[in-house]
């Protein structure tokens, strides 16, 4: 089964293991190299949650549990807009500069930042809010859509790289 969840996870992981590998790049050439595939890859990991995910989670998520004031599938939403943005900021922030620089380095710091404490509050909260809100067909169909727009995208042609505004993207996908 091709699970919408198990597939960001997976994307996930290799959004956090790249920017370890940039950990250990020693010359301006591997910074390069992995910066360049990590910076496209938050550019469409964003794109897709943002056309795939959460449209399904602003219609299927959320919490009925009153003890649960995470379970809001349009706050949850409205975070990640924001996050994105703030992830594309830094990423294009850091495209201004020469790989190894000092800003270079501050604007990957904060991609870094940002896309943690992203990654770390989807999977605390919109995440397990959509398991329990969703069928395993859903899952399944929307699993299938991601694996779609991300052989459509293999490099960045297509991707939208713009800030988003958040209400009328909730507006747009309620």
């Amino acid at each position: 089964m091709a699970d919408i969840i198990d597939l960001v996870y997976a994307d996930h992981d290799w959004l956090r293991r790249q920017f370890f590998r940039l950990d250990d790049a020693k010359t301006t050439d591997e910074l390069t190299a992995i910066w360049n595939a990590l910076s496209d890859r938050l550019d469409a990991h964003a794109q897709a949650e943002e056309t795939v995910f959460y449209p399904a989670l602003l219609k299927h998520g959320g919490s009925d549990d009153p003890g649960n004031p995470e379970g809001d599938p349009e706050d949850e939403t409205e975070d990640a807009i924001t996050d994105h943005n703030a992830i594309r900021d830094a990423v294009r922030e850091s495209r201004k500069h020469e790989p190894g620089s000092e800003e270079w380095f501050k604007a990957v710091f904060a991609a870094r930042k940002e896309n943690g404490e992203h990654l770390d509050e989807e999977e605390r909260e919109a995440m397990p809010d959509f398991i329990k809100s969703a069928s395993l067909e859903l899952r399944h169909e929307l699993g299938m859509k991601w694996l779609q727009f991300n052989a459509a995208h293999e490099t960045t042609m297509g991707i939208d790289n713009r800030d988003r505004d958040a209400d009328a993207y909730i507006e747009r996908n309620s």
